[in-house]
């Protein structure tokens, strides 16, 4: 089967791109928007429109396979890829890469999503964005090709077992960090809230204080809400390494209050992503490596989160190798072709650190689909519910497209049992 058209279509994602150098320096939210000026190269302003481009590619047959470049909500930062807008790229994408797809055989997928990985232009490689919507688009190409579902694509080029059973999802609050963990309650997400702790003054508090007050409501809050005793979720908070401002980056100093923080947790399991931002890959692992040490040393079982300097397959090989934090984030569109993510994961799984199957709210629905396939094949600890930060609408594409896809799952098996 082979590729016969393709059409590159700009479009928006579910959320923004936001300046996070410029959030973190203090600009001010008014509404929906912030007031200052950009810090980091590309953007017009410290929160813009998020943009995606839909790869739509159509097979011999006639069938499509429809794929999305999008890029992560603080793009530009902490060693990612600059911003990615649709009016810039799309030229380029046509003059270089639809040629290189039209009469391209789409029978095996990591063949053709190794070769656009590692596709050069001017010397340079494709933006990771643009690696991303592509191999996308292929993987639904040669599941279309071969008339079965995505997940199965990848188990069986990677001989992988195919296991019909759902992933933990974890659900991120944006800043209606209070009622949204109403609604994760009520939904029984996984893990909760991711809380958005991007700013000292108005979320984490000067010396910590309104992070630990929030913790502590979040036990309190799970206790009265949940519907059944069992249900007893993961509470995991990103902090963009502001913990680190405030304790002047000294590590045993933010490992004791993220020692309190998780005897504000009660029973609930506590991770933290990204408690300090040091400013580079090395330094990064470590400042983590520091964190995680006096963690154990505290008798604290707090999990610690790696994000930040963290972006590409060989980066989560080198935290994980280095055996610095719990958990690694496996921020999918920063590792450019999907079949990265699952490389990583499989070597997490194999190293004895947690996988967090991440991505940004800054996706697409189509990209979000493709990573739940992703997701029951290599079996990460976790995933996120994206795209988008009003969670519901996430939870919904996420959750339904992992739950169809193993309904479909169990009807292949029992009708092969039949046979």
């Amino acid at each position: 089967m082979i590729i016969t058209r393709t059409v590159f279509v700009g479009g928006l994602s579910a959320f923004y791109f936001d300046d996070q150098q410029a959030i973190k320096q203090g600009a001010t939210q008014d509404g929906f928007t912030y007031q200052g000026d950009p810090m980091t190269p590309g953007f017009r302003s410290v929160r813009q429109a998020g943009e995606c481009v839909s790869v739509i590619l159509t097979l011999e047959d006639g069938s499509v396979a429809v794929g999305d470049c999008a890029a992560v909500q603080y793009s530009g930062a902490a060693g990612r890829d600059a911003l990615f807008t649709a009016d810039h790229f799309i030229a380029f994408m046509n003059a270089h890469l639809r040629p290189l797809l039209e009469g391209l055989t789409v029978d095996s997928f990591l063949q053709n999503a190794r070769f656009f990985d590692n596709l050069e232009i001017d010397g340079r490689r494709l933006h990771t964005a643009i690696r991303y919507g592509i191999s996308q688009a292929l993987l639904e190409a040669t599941a279309l090709a071969g008339r079965c579902l995505k997940m199965e694509v990848i188990c069986r080029e990677y001989e992988l077992p195919v296991i019909p059973k759902a992933v933990p999802l974890f659900g991120q609050s944006g800043d209606d960090r209070y009622r949204a963990v109403d609604k994760m309650i009520l939904k029984q997400v996984g893990a909760l809230p991711h809380g958005l702790i991007n700013n000292v003054a108005d979320k984490l508090g000067r010396r910590g204080e309104k992070l630990f007050e929030y913790v502590a409501w979040l036990a309190e809050r799970i206790r009265s809400v949940r519907q059944i005793p069992e249900y007893r979720p993961d509470l995991h908070i990103d902090v963009y390494g502001t913990i680190g401002l405030i304790f002047d980056h000294n590590t045993d100093r933010i490992a004791e209050y993220l020692a309190q923080l998780g005897a504000a947790a009660g029973e609930f399991s506590l991770q933290i992503e990204g408690p300090v931002d040091a400013g580079g890959k090395n330094p990064q692992i470590e400042a983590l490596s520091a964190i995680s040490h006096r963690l154990e040393t505290l008798g604290s079982n707090v999990g610690i989160v790696a994000d930040e300097w963290c972006n590409t397959y060989q980066d989560v090989v080198e935290f994980t190798d280095a055996q610095c934090c719990h958990m690694v984030q496996i921020k999918t569109p920063d590792l450019g072709s999907i079949h990265n993510v699952v490389d990583a994961i499989r070597y997490c799984n194999n190293n004895g650190v947690l996988a967090y199957q991440g991505g940004t709210c800054n996706e697409t629905d189509i990209s979000a689909r493709t990573c739940v396939h992703l997701a029951l094949a290599a079996r990460p600890m976790r995933m996120l519910v994206k795209p988008g930060m009003g969670f519901d609408e996430g939870m919904n594409v996420v959750s339904n497209e992992m739950r169809r896809s193993i309904a479909m799952l169990a009807l292949t098996a029992g009708a092969t049992n039949e046979q």
